[in-house]
């Protein structure tokens, strides 16, 4: 299964990365090793959020900035509010990436 990187650019991405580059300076961890366990994660998380995710959000702001490119869509919205359930909460600022679940299968 072909997977995107977009995820390591999360918190919890950045944390894992974080920690693996720590391990591999120390030497608890080999590059190859930890290269892996990225991989992992991405196929992870493509994963559950694929199978295990199964409520709907609303949103709506301002759209700032917009692009495509490598049929990857890359959206800022600024005032942005999200709606779960019956609660609307602003959020302020968020970036969406957005990219085509079918060339994960090619």
């Amino acid at each position: 299964m072909a997977t995107f990187e977009l995820y390591r650019r999360s918190t919890i991405g950045m944390c894992l990365t974080e920690t693996l580059d720590e391990m591999v300076q120390s030497g608890t961890l080999s590059p190859e090793n930890a290269f892996q366990v990225l991989v992992q994660f991405d196929k992870s998380m493509t994963e559950a959020l694929e199978n295990q995710v199964k409520s709907k959000v609303g949103l709506r702001g301002h759209l700032h900035t917009y692009r495509f490119c490598d049929n990857v869509w890359t959206f800022i919205l600024q005032d942005a509010e999200f709606k779960n359930d019956e609660n609307w909460e602003k959020i302020g600022r968020v970036k969406i990436v957005a990219c085509d679940s079918k060339l994960l299968s090619q």
